[in-house]
């Protein structure tokens, strides 16, 4: 039997009566207390909205039981409860702040996509409302920083004129001449929402009465995903409470700069510019001391009967930047090896001076079997971080000895 969707015609329903027909035991679901047997009520008519066309489904009380899913399953609606519901009348009741957030967040999606396919000729083929943020996803080209606060600004002036917002019925023929954003090949009566002046699409979706009760639109961010441009909003409630969250750590911000909030991005590209320099200055010091420390463990080192020398040694409390061009700078002492690792990351360097004739490839390999870690290289240099730190000291002892064993020539 078809269910009756009374949010159709009044998505501000919150409380409703019907007919329970069937309540058959389902499958176990998650809830907040945990795993929960689960019953499939099935209604003559219903005011939750079932998860649908980007748009989660709603929460509330049927009876007793607690709503915790609802599904659209062909032309009923499936809700999902924590316990049986007796077959006969019922009252449900519908999570008025989830219903009109979504509500919100909803009408809100439709005014900004009608403003970037508009005004910049940037359609949206997918929307989704999530639990903190929602997003569009824009076919064409990357929107400019300047298409992005206009989109936003267009839309929220639309809100500040409080345009109304209706529902119309009409077949897809009826729905075209009448200017609908997409269009859709689907047969019989179509439901659509229209924008007053602004918008008419397709949605079987619950929205607000008029823009005004949208609030604010504020547009957060847009990434590359794919094809297409992924667009993140928020509007209403989340709208004020990003914005304040944004205010309040822009304000934590300038105090610990000691300036003015209009001045952070100033500050910060100078603190910016600084640790570049820093950086620089750092980068420098360590090469020159890899430089001379890496010729006095060379030369420390003691040669074997083949002239081979072999420097082992795990490095404690240093820079980690220091690791590789120290063994690099070791390395250029002929027929030398560098085995060396940091003992508070577990990070691992292997070089050697082609002379040496060893095969640093397969001595990690040997190492990582017994010590567990991610690595790899080339013949005469390896790199690799242990997944225990504490192992450094036998991973190169390991190192050191299979180098020792291995004959010129790395068989």
């Amino acid at each position: 039997m078809t269910t009756r969707r009374l949010y159709y015609d009044d998505s501000y329903m919150q409380n409703f009566e019907a007919r329970v027909l069937s309540c058959l035991p389902g499958s176990p679901v998650q809830g907040s207390s945990g795993t929960r047997p689960g019953w499939e009520a099935i209604l003559d008519q219903t005011a939750f909205y079932p998860t649908s066309g980007g748009q989660p489904n709603d929460l509330g009380l049927l009876g007793e039981a607690e709503v915790l899913d609802v599904r659209d399953e062909d032309e009923e609606i499936v809700h999902i409860v924590d316990r049986e519901v007796e077959v006969g009348q019922v009252t449900g009741c519908v999570n008025w702040p989830r219903r009109f957030d979504h509500m919100q967040q909803h009408t809100g999606q439709h005014l900004l996509s009608a403003m970037f396919q508009e005004r910049f000729g940037l359609p949206t083929v997918s929307f989704h409302l999530g639990d903190e943020l929602c997003t569009i996803d824009l076919r064409g080209r990357e929107p400019s920083r300047d298409e992005l606060l206009g989109g936003q600004r267009a839309a929220n002036q639309a809100i500040f004129e409080d345009r109304r917002v209706t529902v119309r019925y009409g077949t897809a023929d009826q729905l075209a001449e009448l200017g609908v954003r997409k269009q859709v090949e689907r047969e019989g009566i179509l439901r659509a929402i229209e924008i007053e002046s602004a918008d008419l699409q397709p949605c079987g979706g619950t929205h607000v009465k008029s823009l005004g009760q949208v609030g604010l639109i504020l547009v957060r961010n847009c990434n590359r995903v794919r094809q297409d441009w992924r667009v993140e909003f928020a509007c209403g409630r989340r709208a004020e409470r990003l914005a304040s969250e944004d205010f309040e750590r822009e304000r934590s911000l300038a105090s610990a700069l000691s300036c003015a909030i209009d001045e952070l991005p100033e500050v910060v590209d100078k603190l910016a510019a600084e640790r570049d320099a820093h950086f620089k200055s750092l980068r420098g010091a360590l090469q020159q001391l890899a430089e001379a420390k890496g010729a006095q463990m060379a030369a420390a080192a003691a040669a074997d009967g083949s002239g081979l020398r072999i420097v082992c040694e795990v490095l404690r409390g240093a820079q980690t930047e220091l690791l590789l061009p120290l063994a690099t700078e070791i390395a250029k002492s002929e027929r030398t090896v560098a085995l060396l690792a940091m003992e508070e990351t577990g990070q691992l360097v292997f070089a050697q001076n082609p002379a040496a004739g060893r095969d640093l490839a397969a001595v990690l390999n040997s190492v990582l079997a017994a010590c567990p870690g991610k690595g790899g290289g080339s013949r005469d240099f390896v790199r690799a971080k242990l997944s225990d730190a504490k192992a450094a000291g036998e991973a190169v002892e390991m190192a050191r000895r299979i180098v020792t064993l291995q004959s010129e020539g790395g068989t």
